[in-house]
Formats: C-alpha cells, structure tokens, sequence
C-alpha cells in the first residue's frame, strides 16, 4: 500500500508565506490538498500556484496581537475550522550587535519571537476543535553561534523553548514541534551570501553540499503535521543538510 499525505478538506495558515521559504511551504500543502490562508505586512505581485489553486492572502502584521487574532477569526469564521498553523514569518539583516539600536533588537525579537507566541495563542482554541497541529519555523542560529545577527539567534532559541513548553501544556489536543532550518536557496540568501563562487563555497561546508530548496522545507512541514507524525510533539526536526562540517576536520590527516 501506498502511504499518502492527503490534506484535502483541511485548512493551513502560513505567516510570511509569499516568498522565499514560505513559498515553498505554501506550495507543498496545495500540492496535498489543503486550503490554504497566508498572511504578510504588503500584499505580494504574485503568488504561489499549484494546478490553478492559489493560498488566500491578508495584509497583517503577525507583531501586533489584535491583527493577529482578527486574522485567526477571519479564517474559522469564513471556513469553519483551522487544521495547521505554520510559523514562518521572520529574518533579520546583518548588524554588528554593539551598535545596533534598541528599537533594531525589539523589532528583531517582535517579528521571530513575539509573533509566533502570537500566532499561536490566538489559534489554540480553532486547533484544539480540530486536533490540529503547529510548525514553528526556527533556525540553526538557536543553537550555534550567530554573528551578526545575534538577537534574531536568540529569539530562535526562544521559539524553539516555547515549542517545547506549549507541546506539554497543549498536549494531547494539539502537537506542536518545530523545524531548524540550515541555509535555504532564496534571493534573500544570494544577497546575504554573494555570488555563485561564494555560495558554492559555504554550500561545500554542508555535508550535503547544497543549500535546501524552500519546497524541502515544505515537505518538512508537511510531514509534522500529517498524521505520519501523529506521535511527534515537542520535536526541532534539523533540515540542515547535516548540518556543518566540524572545523577540526580541515586539519586531519585523514579527512
């Protein structure tokens, strides 16, 4: 027998799921089926498609709690039910953390913190009527060194323990688990990692050699909240590639 991952019948909201990683996240779950809603601060020139079928977008700002909680009750209210909620909406720019401002750390901590504890809150009630699930997007930069983007690492750190805490005091009416990310082909990475002979240099410090698609990480999600993983809450699932070669390895004889 086949195994199938089929979401027909079930509907997703994805926060930042527009472009980039949230795009191919999108992507996945209208490829199995699911209904999608995503949410952004600017509407998007496009969006993604799959066999004609496109995700429902509205203009949110996933920092403010009030926006947040009129979203959630826009989508029940209008389709009866909330089966995932992807937490997905984050990043940050470059800055040397002795001299970025106050308000740069708040904004950082707001958009990859503040809003997936948001997000979360304001759906707990449609996902407990449904048995449903949560993935919240973190990142390698909670549990590796991140300069230059320091608070956008601990932030991560803190979505990550919030995962954990919320898939015990939730549990076993809604999982909740989340998902690392390594280095992701986007535009956003070409600009942070330089060119084609620089990106294939930090790619061959990934074991597996290569930055991962935004739909890899959508089949991540996918399969966290299918019922493929009905036992899994609590869970950070590494999609890294491996994650980074050890330092030391450079300098063995026998590498």
């Amino acid at each position: 027998m086949a195994v199938e991952i089929d979401f027909s019948g079930k509907v997703v909201a994805v926060t930042g799921g527009a472009r980039g990683v949230g795009a191919g996240i999108v992507t996945r779950f209208l490829e199995a089926g699911a209904e999608v809603e995503i949410c952004g601060r600017t509407a998007p020139e496009e969006l993604p498609v799959v066999d004609g079928r496109k995700p429902v977008f509205a203009q949110v700002d996933v920092r403010d709690p009030e926006q947040v909680a009129a979203w959630i009750e826009a989508i029940t209210s209008r389709l009866g039910r909330l089966d995932v909620v992807v937490n997905n909406a984050g990043g940050a720019p470059y800055a040397d953390f002795a001299t970025a401002s106050p308000r740069f750390h708040e904004k950082i901590s707001a958009i990859n913190f503040l809003a997936t504890a948001y997000v979360c809150q304001a759906a707990y009630e449609a996902l407990k009527a449904s048995r449903g699930s949560i993935v919240n997007i973190s990142s390698i930069s909670a549990r590796r060194p991140s300069p230059g983007t320091a608070v956008y690492g601990a932030a991560k750190a803190a979505v990550e323990s919030l995962t954990g805490s919320i898939a015990v005091e939730w549990a076993p009416d809604v999982r909740v688990n989340a998902i690392s990310c390594g280095i992701v082909a986007t535009p956003g990475s070409e600009d942070h990692y330089g060119s084609p002979e620089q990106r294939a240099a930090v790619a061959a410090t990934i074991p597996r050699g290569v930055f991962a698609t935004p739909e890899e990480v959508g089949d991540a999600c996918v399969l966290l909240a299918s019922p493929l993983a009905a036992h899994v809450t609590g869970a950070v699932l590494a999609v890294d590639g491996g994650g980074e070669w050890p330092a030391f390895l450079q300098h063995t004889p026998n590498k």
